[in-house]
Order: structure tokens, then C-alpha cells, then sequence
């Protein structure tokens, strides 16, 4: 497959996934809409009573919204449309006819996660940038971000949606059922990563997870959770076996499975 032929069906995945209006709808309420209503409601609150409720803007409130659109909602964007891509072809039944066209199942498979990431990064960059212009324009007297942090947090957010939309298209060519997919990944990220993590007898058996290893990298003053810690470096694998061996086992069975 060329370089050529790549970008093709990479542009005709994300198409795809463009048409799918409710997809695209939701995805942009996970992502802006709650960037809006957050702070547009932090902004109503500090209007309301000035003296009980600080500023809208400043570097805390631009805290929550990176750890927002990283680890939790933008997180739950990544899923939505990492899903999609996983399972669109398998279950429009549209897979048999891809095949019968000569084209490389792998090749049909590695196309999903860079469309799937691509369309996430769009709607999270917006949801940035609009986080961005709250903080300053509602900073008032607060601190406001510096230009470094800002680019470290951009950064951090798009590799957080970028593995998690990368695990979603693995889990989701695995299974080739949406709800079966948006159920384990949301129940396992939103649910019980959360509930392993509070346990402090698991250790250093945390470091594993997925969200202890992103937070662990994540540039804000504040750090990830303050009772699991590791070495960079292991954070580091941790992330690229969360990125890599999904996918790779998606891969595995779109190679294998009966068209």
C-alpha cells in the first residue's frame, strides 16, 4: 500500500465517521459542550456573588479543564469514536464486501485508528482553544497559564485521546459489537480503573493501568494521584503496551476472522 493509496482511505475513514451526525453530535457535547457549560457556569457563579465565588479563568480552572478533555470526558470522546471506527464495517456488513475488493485486511484495519484519532484531536483542539479563551478572558485577578504549560497540556491531551481512541478501534475490531465495546472500555476506564486505584493495597499492581500512566505524565503542578507514583520510564512502557498490544490484537482478528 502506498503512501498515496494510505491517505485515501484514511480520508475515506474519516468520512465516514463524519457522516455519522449523531456521532459527531455527541462527540461535541463531550468535548466543547462541557467546556461551555463548565465554564460558562463557573462565569454565571462568580457574576452572581463575587465576594463567595473566585473567577471563572485563571491556571486552576485551566487544570480542570486539561484533566477534563485528557481523563475524563475528553476520554469518554476518544472511546465513542475509537468504537465506531472499530466495529463500523463489521457491523454495516460492509466488511465482506471490502475483502471481496482485494484490499489487505490489515491494510483495512490500520487505516481506522489514525482516522479515529484525527477526528478526535479536531474536536478536542476546539475544546482547547476554547478552554484556553475562557482562562484568560475570565482570569480577572488570578494567575494565568504560561505559554509552556500550555503547549505540555495540549500535548498531554492529545496522547491521552490518542491511545485511549487507539485501545477503542483494537477492543472494537476484537469484538465487532459496538455496546459490547462502549460497555467494557467505559465501565473499565470511567468505573473500575477508579475503584482500583483507590485501593492501596494493589500496590505497585496500579502502575499498570492505563490512567495512573497517563497521569503520571500529565504537566500540571498538582501531578497525577498522590497515592500511586512510578518512574517515568515505567510510565512510559505502560502507555505504549496500552497503545500497541490492543491494536495489535485487532489486527489479529480482522486478519482471521470469517468475512
Amino acid at each position: 500500500m502506498t503512501a498515496t493509496i494510505a491517505r485515501q482511505m484514511i480520508a475515506a475513514e474519516i468520512l465516514k465517521l463524519r457522516r455519522n451526525r449523531a456521532l459527531m453530535g455527541f462527540t461535541l457535547l463531550l468535548t466543547v459542550g462541557i467546556v461551555v457549560v463548565v465554564f460558562g457556569y463557573l462565569a454565571i457563579q462568580h457574576a452572581s456573588d463575587v465576594a463567595r465565588h473566585g473567577p471563572a479563568g485563571g491556571t486552576d480552572n485551566f487544570d480542570h479543564a486539561v484533566r477534563a478533555l485528557g481523563v475524563f470526558f475528553g476520554m469518554l470522546a476518544a472511546i465513542l469514536v475509537g468504537t465506531e471506527a472499530g466495529t463500523a464495517d463489521l457491523s454495516s456488513g460492509v466488511f465482506r464486501d471490502l475483502v471481496a475488493t482485494g484490499r489487505s485486511r490489515l491494510s483495512l484495519f490500520f487505516v481506522r485508528a489514525p482516522a479515529a484519532i484525527l477526528v478526535t484531536l479536531a474536536f478536542s483542539a476546539v475544546a482547547y482553544a476554547v478552554a484556553l479563551i475562557a482562562t484568560f478572558a475570565f482570569a480577572g485577578s488570578m494567575p494565568t497559564p504560561s505559554a509552556g504549560l500550555i503547549l505540555q497540556s495540549a500535548g498531554w491531551i492529545a496522547l491521552c485521546n490518542s491511545i485511549l481512541a487507539a485501545l477503542a478501534v483494537g477492543v472494537g475490531s476484537l469484538t465487532g459489537s459496538r455496546g459490547v465495546t462502549l460497555t467494557a472500555l467505559i465501565g473499565w476506564q470511567a468505573v473500575a480503573t477508579n475503584l482500583l486505584l483507590s485501593i492501596t493495597s494493589l500496590g505497585g499492581a496500579r502502575d499498570g493501568l492505563l490512567t495512573a500512566a497517563l497521569t503520571q505524565v500529565i504537566p500540571l503542578s498538582g501531578g497525577g494521584r498522590g497515592d500511586v507514583t512510578m518512574a517515568t520510564g515505567i510510565a512510559v512502557a505502560v502507555l505504549a503496551v496500552w497503545a500497541i498490544v490492543p491494536l495489535a490484537i485487532g489486527a489479529w482478528r480482522t486478519q482471521t476472522q470469517d468475512a
